[in-house]
């Protein structure tokens, strides 16, 4: 394998990382108040969010300068990240809120990354 596809293995692998970290943060302060933080006042949660939120913005942003930086278009670094927030709130939503996946979410969440896919055609 050239050298040129092992680094651009590896970048891929950089992107979809850090965009799994950031992810997991903004899930987190997305949905993680209303388990930990149900019956605190909405401007606690709101700061509480705010500041969790800043650490998705510490991988995001270097994921999206990488990616583009690299030649990445910008749609293709959102469907990106669009997929990646499907699959972190399934994990999220049963392992840490305890709500069941049911058929019609599966079968939703499928059609969206099956739409995703159509951004990295060369229609």
């Amino acid at each position: 394998m050239p050298d040129r596809c092992i680094s651009g293995l590896v970048r891929w692998f950089l992107i979809v990382s850090l965009l799994v970290l950031s992810n997991i943060f903004m899930t987190y302060a997305w949905y993680g108040h209303l388990k930990d933080l149900k019956h605190a006042p909405l401007w606690l949660v709101v700061l509480s969010s705010w500041g969790v939120a800043f650490f998705e913005y510490c991988f995001q942003v270097p994921a999206n300068r990488l990616g583009s930086g690299a030649g990445i278009p910008t749609a293709q670094l959102k469907t990106v990240q669009e997929v990646i927030t499907l699959g972190v709130f399934v994990v999220f939503m049963t392992v840490y809120l305890g709500e069941p996946v049911r058929w019609n979410h599966g079968v939703g969440f499928a059609l969206i990354a099956l739409g995703a896919a159509f951004v990295f055609k060369p229609f």
